[in-house]
């Protein structure tokens, strides 16, 4: 049987939100700018995140970057720590 490695729970999730927030930064960016495709992904995070003040500007960059690296860090640190669990699961 194959041996399986636990992952560092913290840095996996520091990792993601990292990456995530990155994700949302270019898609607002993007959508500034005009690519088309990311317009509508844009307005999507929009009505997910537009309660909370995200929206397709200058500040929406900066407040979808936050966003973006809270759900990935609250999300796959989850994730993390349920896989490790699992991983002990006999």
């Amino acid at each position: 049987m194959e041996k399986f490695v636990k992952l560092n729970a913290l840095k996996f999730a520091l990792a993601a939100g990292i990456w995530l927030g990155i994700c949302f930064m270019f898609t607002t960016i993007s959508s500034l700018v005009g690519v088309p495709g990311l317009t509508d992904f844009s307005k999507i995070l929009v009505s997910w995140y537009g309660w909370w003040g995200y929206s397709i500007s200058i500040q929406g960059i900066f407040i979808g970057t936050f966003y973006g690296f809270i759900e990935g860090f609250v999300h796959f640190g989850i994730f993390a720590l349920i896989y490790n669990k699992l991983l002990s699961w006999k």
